[in-house]
C-alpha cells in the first residue's frame, strides 16, 4: 500500500511473520554505574584493610552503606543502561538492560493507538529508568530523544524511548489494521 523507505525486520517468508525490533542505549549512565562500582570497591577495601581502632560499629555502617550505595548504584543503572523493543503480529515486548529485566509485554489488541514522540526527556517523567506517573501513564526511559507512544484501550499511555521510532510506529500501525488483530487503531 505504502512505501517505506525502512522497512520492518522479516523472520519468516510471509508478511505476518514481520518483526521490528528497535534499541535505545544511554552511555552517560556508564559513568553512574562506575561510580558504584567504585563505592562497591570503598567498601570491600574499607573491610579488608581497616585497622578496628574506632570500633566494630562505624566500621560495619561504613563498609555496609558503602557496599549499598554501591550496589544499588550498579545495578540500577545497568538495568537501565539499554532498552530492546520488538514488536510482532501480537504484541509489543520491552526488555531493559543486559539481562531483560524489568521486562513489559502489550498485546497489540489492547493497543488503540500508536504515536511518534519527538522528544521524549528524563525530565518529563521524573529521571531514567521505568517510571509511572498519573497524569502521563507508564514509560521506560534509557535516554532523551524519540520515542513511540502507545495509547491502551484502558485509557492509559505507556511511552518507551527508542531509536527510528517513526518506523516503530508505522509498523505497529500496520498491524493495528490486520484483521487479525482486532480493531483498527485511530491513527
Amino acid at each position: 500500500m505504502r512505501d517505506h523507505p525502512r522497512e520492518p525486520r522479516h523472520t519468516g517468508a510471509d508478511s505476518h511473520s514481520a518483526v521490528w525490533i528497535g534499541r535505545a542505549t544511554n552511555h552517560t549512565q556508564w559513568v553512574l554505574a562506575v561510580a558504584g562500582a567504585a563505592c562497591l570497591a570503598l567498601g570491600i577495601q574499607l573491610a579488608v584493610s581497616s585497622t578496628w581502632t574506632s570500633g566494630i560499629a562505624p566500621l560495619l555502617m561504613s563498609v555496609i552503606g558503602c557496599m549499598a550505595a554501591g550496589l544499588l548504584m550498579l545495578f540500577g543503572t545497568l538495568a537501565f543502561v539499554n532498552v530492546a523493543v520488538r514488536v510482532d503480529g501480537d504484541a509489543l515486548e520491552v526488555r531493559c538492560g543486559h539481562i531483560g529485566l524489568p521486562r513489559r509485554r502489550i498485546l497489540l489488541t489492547h493497543v488503540v493507538g500508536a504515536e511518534f514522540a519527538p522528544r521524549v526527556t528524563p525530565r518529563q517523567w521524573g529521571g531514567w529508568g521505568y517510571r509511572w506517573r498519573p497524569e502521563q501513564g507508564t514509560a521506560v526511559v534509557v535516554r532523551r530523544g524519540e520515542g513511540l507512544v502507545l495509547r491502551l484501550g484502558d485509557g492509559r499511555t505507556f511511552t518507551v524511548t527508542v531509536d527510528d521510532a517513526e518506523a516503530g510506529v508505522r509498523f505497529i500501525r500496520d498491524r493495528l489494521h490486520l484483521p487479525a488483530t482486532g480493531a483498527p487503531a485511530g491513527a
